[in-house]
């Protein structure tokens, strides 16, 4: 197969992926007065029974990104407790949502060379292996604790919030290599400590920052502690707005 037929494939099935992540909000009425296409046409491509042809391909991903907002489906998807902190189990648990979000996240880095995505353990790794995927980079994982049978580690410390508790990230030595194009990608920021180790494994492993990708972001002070530890571009998919110290997330 050649490589513009490979794409053509692709697109079609991210149209197919979008018409599932929405029909988890919408009624088959609603996407047919939408699309103005017959309810059994739209069920035979949520059900991956046929595939839709180019053109309606694209006619249908410019529809429904124009008129519901993927930035609108995951704020739809927080839950917020009555204490007001919010969880994302139900974004970063979506499979299709993921996907279409991640061909949105690359596309600020086309042409760029990256050799590796690179997040936090454990929220952050479905996002950003399907960055990795369309990247065709290396996945790398900073974690929180030392693997057996790794002998040599990269470690950054930073306190968790305002817990005053210490926390380490670690990830193997050779995991980035000197002069690596690195894109960091995270699925929640609150204060950006999390961030701001990743950033400083980056370059103790004398790697460079492509850019950092933010799936969900809350609160301002995280951007400028971020930009005086890097002049990499910071890219945010969707902000919230809770009300002053009533939101944490719990990261």
């Amino acid at each position: 197969m050649s490589r513009s037929r490979m794409e053509q494939v692709k697109k079609k099935i991210n149209v197919i992926c979008l018409l599932k992540v929405v029909k988890s909000r919408y009624t088959y009425n609603e996407l047919s007065k939408l699309t103005r296409l017959p309810i059994t046409v739209l069920a035979r491509y949520v059900n991956g029974n046929v595939l839709p042809s180019d053109e309606r391909a694209d006619e249908l991903y410019r529809i429904l990104t124009e008129k519901i907002p993927l930035e609108e489906i995951i704020s739809s998807k927080l839950v917020l407790d009555e204490s007001g902190y919010f969880d994302s189990s139900r974004v970063i648990w979506d499979v299709n949502l993921l996907r279409l979000i991640s061909h949105k996240a690359v596309i600020p880095f086309m042409g760029r060379k990256i050799d590796k995505v690179m997040t936090a353990a454990v929220d952050g790794i479905p996002l950003a292996s399907f960055v990795a995927e369309e990247l065709d980079a290396d996945l790398v994982i900073a974690k929180r604790y030392k693997e057996v049978g790794v002998k040599d580690f990269l470690e950054a410390t930073y306190v968790i919030g305002s817990s005053a508790v210490v926390s380490s990230l670690y990830i193997p030595k050779n995991a980035l290599k000197k002069d690596d194009n690195v894109l960091i990608v995270d699925d929640a920021i609150r204060t950006g400590e999390t961030d701001v180790a990743l950033i400083r494994l980056v370059e103790k492993a004398k790697a460079n920052i492509v850019g950092i990708f933010i799936l969900i972001a809350t609160g301002k002070d995280w951007r400028e502690r971020l930009q005086k530890r890097t002049n990499a571009p910071i890219y945010v998919f969707t902000e919230i707005n809770p009300k002053p110290l009533e939101v944490e997330q719990r990261k």
